[in-house]
Formats: structure tokens, sequence, C-alpha cells
């Protein structure tokens, strides 16, 4: 008879195997949880951009005219959109539409409720701007990156 010892335990390349696949399916969870995160705050960001796109229809229903702001210099971007905000909050019907933000893009300003500035879903201050040539105004996010001026840019007249 033949001597046979039978090992049982696993192997290091075995370990190895299973550990390349672990780490595989964990980078594939995480890119597709990023990649759904982003797409959520682009359409809560379009969200944001159709009601004050309407917020705005109501005020020129009202004044004849959109909130002033021909300087397009997204450093002054907090007075801007405050400027507009205040504006908007003027007219009663784009007041309700204000309202009905979500309470993550409007953020009081030293406990006033008439003095708000709009965030994106990242955090940064919006820009708004209206020139005198342009037919609507433009509300722009820095977007993922939090830098105006770079390619990931958002406008509610698109990508910038």
């Amino acid at each position: 008879m033949a001597n046979s010892r039978y090992h049982s335990g696993v192997t290091l390349v075995e370990m190895l195997v299973v550990l390349g696949i672990i780490v595989v399916l964990a980078g594939i969870v995480v890119t597709v949880t990023l990649r759904v995160d982003t797409q959520s705050k682009e359409n809560a960001l379009r969200n944001a951009f159709a009601l004050v796109g309407s917020a705005l229809r109501e005020y020129y229903e009202a004044k004849g005219q959109f909130p002033p702001q021909a300087e397009r210099n997204p450093a002054n971007a907090l007075a801007h959109i405050e400027s507009m905000c205040q504006e908007l909050r003027l007219v009663p019907a784009s007041r309700q539409v204000l309202d009905r933000l979500a309470p993550g893009v409007v953020k009081g300003e030293g406990g006033s409720a008439d003095l708000r500035s709009m965030r994106d879903p990242w955090g940064t201050v919006m820009d708004y701007v209206c020139l005198p040539d342009s037919t609507f105004p433009e509300l722009i996010s820095a977007g993922p990156d939090r830098q105006f001026g770079t390619g990931d840019d958002l406008s509610n007249k698109g990508v910038r």
C-alpha cells in the first residue's frame, strides 16, 4: 500500500485568485456608485434650473424684464445669485416657485428668510448672468470640480 498524505488547506495561489476577484468586483461597485451619484446630482441640478427658470418667467411676466446682472465674473457669484434671489422673492408668483426648491439648493444667509443663495448639489454657489442682449438669463454651476471656467461647468443653457 502506498502512503498518501492529503493536505487540506488553501494554497497561496488560490488565495490570490480569490482576492483578485474581490478587488475587481469592488472596483466595479465603486465605479457604478460614483457614476450614479454624479448622474443624480446632475438631475437635481437640472430640476433646480427648471424651477428657477419658472420663477424667472413669473418675474418677467410681472416686471417686464429679468433681474439685471450683466457682469460675467464668477468671483462675484455669491453677490449675483443673492441679488437674483432677492429680486425673485419680490414677486409673489416667483417666490412661490422658489419655495419649491429642495432645501439643499437654497441656503439662508444670516438666518434671514429673504436673503438666500443657491448652491449646486456639490455645495458651490451658482452664478447668475443676464446680459442685455440675451433672451433668457443664464444660471451656471461650477460642476463636480467646484471651479468655474472648467470643462465640467453646467448651465441652464447646456454644458459650458
